[in-house]
Order: structure tokens, then sequence, then C-alpha cells
């Protein structure tokens, strides 16, 4: 084998470790830490990242209930539900959504950035959002992922 010529080495479901992560949403911004989250679930934070394997991590967030957003966005902002019959459309300001399921706005954000195929919604299966300080995941030995 010529030493001139290298492979790139991609990764499967044998060779990928996940980890586990615990991030505290206290007074951060929504957008900003969706979009770190959304790269550690799909895994570009690893040297060995392959786009069609599912090489994230697990993450928990705690806090959720403490999350900001910037500018006017708290009152301006709308999520929309439509349930495709006539009138059935809902719409809710950020800051009714984040007072009643506060849990729902990160998830929201988070799931937007991540792939829309079966392997974004199994990336999407590893984050865990929790309003409190609380959380049942302690038994996997998660780090502190701060940003």
């Amino acid at each position: 084998m010529s030493h001139l010529h290298f492979t790139t080495k991609h990764a499967n479901a044998a060779t990928v470790k996940h980890n586990w992560y615990v991030v505290d949403g206290t007074n951060q911004t929504v957008g900003r830490l969706a979009s770190k989250i959304a790269a550690v679930l799909r895994g570009k934070n690893k040297a060995y990242y392959t786009p069609h394997v599912d090489c994230g991590d697990y993450v928990v967030v705690i806090n959720a209930d403490k999350l900001v957003f910037t500018g006017n966005k708290m009152d301006e902002k709308l999520y929309i539900n439509f349930s495709g019959y006539p009138g059935g459309k809902k719409e809710e300001a950020a800051k009714d959504l984040l007072r009643r399921k506060p849990e729902a706005v990160l998830e929201r954000a988070v799931k937007g950035m991540l792939p829309k195929n079966r392997l974004g919604r199994k990336m999407f299966n590893k984050l865990f959002v929790y309003a409190g300080n609380e959380h049942p995941h302690s038994a996997q030995q998660p780090k502190e992922l701060k940003f």
C-alpha cells in the first residue's frame, strides 16, 4: 500500500461512542443554545463525524424555564399550530408558551435545526429538556457542557 494514498475513515454503529451531557439553560439565549445543542446531537463535535451515521451524544437540558430571548421576541414571536381543518390555526406568543410549557420552546428550536428525515428523528430522541433543576438521568454519569 502506498503511503501517499490514504482512505477516509467512516464511523458506523459499532465504532460510535455516545456520551451524556448536561446543559444549564439559565440566562441562555434560545437560538444560540439550540444551535450548539443541535451540533452535539448530530455529532459535529467529534473528529469522526459522518453525516449518514448517528454520531451524536445525549443532551439533558435543565432550567429551560429560565431561557431568554433577545429584542422583542418574547412578545412578538408567535408559535403556530395548524390542525389542517378550517379554523384549526392556533397562535401563541413566546412568553405564553414559555410560561405554559417551557420545554417546548427549546425542543421546537432544536428540532428545526436537525435533518428532516428518520436520522433527524433519531437524533431528536436523544434530547431531554426539563423546566426545573432536577433530572432523572443521573445514572448515566453525564458531564457538564458549558457554552
